[in-house]
């Protein structure tokens, strides 16, 4: 985790007196992300997962993507404690590969945002394409559950390139070539250009067009295949979230990129900032965790429902399926 260390000798005064309360700050925050976030994120998320599976049936488009977040979350979660309370001499903030293990948790930390941020915006996409045209069948559950498959396969094909400087950093005494891909701002550059701005653009372009035929009046407004009217606000949500809460992630990646490519090295001063803006921005990204199951909690109207439902089997397995069951076969004899 950042600390003031990387300020002294800067000859800042004003600086050395703003560092421990920013810090401070910091450390409040992630220990309120750790103790109360986290068991949030397991709790909620591992509960939307299970009472979307446990009713497949009933599932539409937009559960499908919201279950794909869901899973994203819970390694999120579980990647939390490990991210935030890092070991001070890994040099973790630094997004250093010098160990197994942060790599490791490095490409399964990208792995989640790329998934995070594509689900959201092939939601946004096919939640247009319900509307434009209901009753087609191409947003259907069953193609949805093929394209997040899609969307986790990429992500790992996006986040290998991770795997490739580290193995890189090993192998270059012997092999000349390797040494040009030692460049992590390459890295966070593809990051951002893949993981940030393609999905924003698609997002984008997709709530322009809802919004185009949400002012129009046509026929298919009465069309019973058409989403219900709770999926947009939901969706306006998601997207508002998600974004709110992952732009500042890979704003500092683009910062840290473009300091580096000046060519110059960078002081005391530039580095405590990007630092800090680096951890602030990961707590932020933590943080989309505990925040989605919850916004899909509260405004997805039928997951109460779902969720008594999922209690009443639950408890029929202990105590009233028998008696049900006997009483069935009574009736039918």
């Amino acid at each position: 985790m950042w600390s003031c260390g990387v300020l002294n000798g800067t000859g800042r005064g004003e600086d050395q007196l703003l560092c421990p309360h920013s810090h401070l700050v910091l450390s409040v925050l992630s220990l309120l992300c750790l103790v109360v976030g986290v068991p949030v994120g397991l709790g909620y998320n591992a509960l939307l997962v299970l009472v979307n599976l446990c009713d497949q049936s009933s599932m539409t488009m937009p559960d499908v993507y919201f279950v794909n977040m869901a899973v994203a979350g819970l390694v999120l979660s579980a990647l939390a404690p490990v991210h935030l309370l890092g070991p001070m001499a890994s040099g973790w903030a630094l997004w250093g590969f010098s160990s197994e293990v942060h790599v490791t948790l490095l490409v399964l930390f990208n792995v989640c945002s790329l998934v995070t941020m594509y689900s959201t915006a092939l939601l946004c996409l096919d939640c247009y394409i319900e509307r434009a045209l209901p009753r087609t069948y191409m947003s259907s559950v069953y193609n949805t559950r093929h394209v997040c498959g899609f969307v986790w396969g990429g992500a790992l094909l996006t986040s290998f390139s991770s795997l490739l400087f580290y193995i890189c950093s090993h192998v270059a005494a012997r092999i000349v070539e390797c040494s040009r891909m030692q460049n992590a701002e390459a890295a966070d550059a593809i990051l951002v250009f893949i993981g940030y701005l393609v999905p924003a653009m698609a997002v984008l372009y997709a709530l322009v067009l809802i919004s185009r035929i949400r002012k129009e009046d046509t026929p298919l407004d009465q069309d019973a295949g058409r989403l219900d009217p709770s999926v947009h606000r939901l969706l306006v949500a998601t997207v508002c979230t998600q974004f709110g809460l992952w732009t500042p992630h890979y704003l500092t990646l683009l910062g840290h990129t473009l300091l580096t490519a000046r060519g110059k090295p960078v002081d005391g001063h530039d580095l405590g900032i990007l630092l800090f803006a680096k951890d602030l921005s990961r707590l932020l990204a933590f943080s989309s965790s505990p925040v989605m199951p919850l916004l899909y909690r509260y405004m997805n109207r039928n997951f109460p429902s779902k969720l008594q439902r999922l209690i009443k089997k639950m408890h029929c397995r202990h105590q009233s399926c028998s008696v049900d069951h006997a009483g069935a076969q009574q009736r039918s004899a």
